[in-house]
């Protein structure tokens, strides 16, 4: 059968000082499956859309911000990651630069403004695996990553990536 996962991107806005970042607090809706877990900006693709222009159009939709400079980070492969174990993919983006100011809120949550270093010392509720991967979002090595991360029933079951 072929791997015909839902296509997504996930973007994460550093403040211009670089040592925060643009989360969503994903406190709106209660039966949002991440309910209470901080976030990065993103969603799924639309079929017209290239993975560059749908992450600027997920930032401007959740954020109000116009992503200007995007930095391919990663890919993420998440089999069984859906609500009903649906495959997911993702992109994931480091913005650098952008325009505008912030909303303080989305449909999902509140936007927060969170230092890096908190999210790296894993002080925030997050999804399960984020504390896999996000230390090679915000690393200095320029190369992608490209990643494997099984769930079953919300939990990782692995996780294993090359360079």
């Amino acid at each position: 059968m072929p791997y015909t996962p839902i296509l997504a991107t996930l973007g994460f806005v550093l403040s211009p000082d670089r040592q925060e970042v643009l989360l969503v607090h994903r406190n709106a809706r209660p039966q949002d499956p991440a309910y209470g877990k901080y976030n990065g900006l993103g969603g799924k693709l639309e079929p017209h859309e290239d993975v560059v222009a749908g992450m600027r159009r997920e930032i401007l939709e959740e954020s109000g911000l116009t992503a200007l400079q995007l930095h391919l980070r990663g890919t993420i492969s998440w089999p069984g990651f859906g609500r009903e174990g649906e495959d997911w993919f993702g992109f994931i983006f480091l913005i650098t630069e952008w325009t505008g100011s912030p909303h303080t809120a989305n449909g999902e949550g509140e936007l927060h403004w969170v230092p890096i270093q908190k999210i790296l010392r894993q002080e925030l509720p997050m999804w399960p695996g984020d504390r896999y991967f996000l230390p090679l979002v915000f690393d200095a090595d320029p190369r992608p990553f490209h990643g494997v991360m099984p769930y079953r029933g919300g939990q990782v079951l692995s996780w294993s990536f090359s360079r």
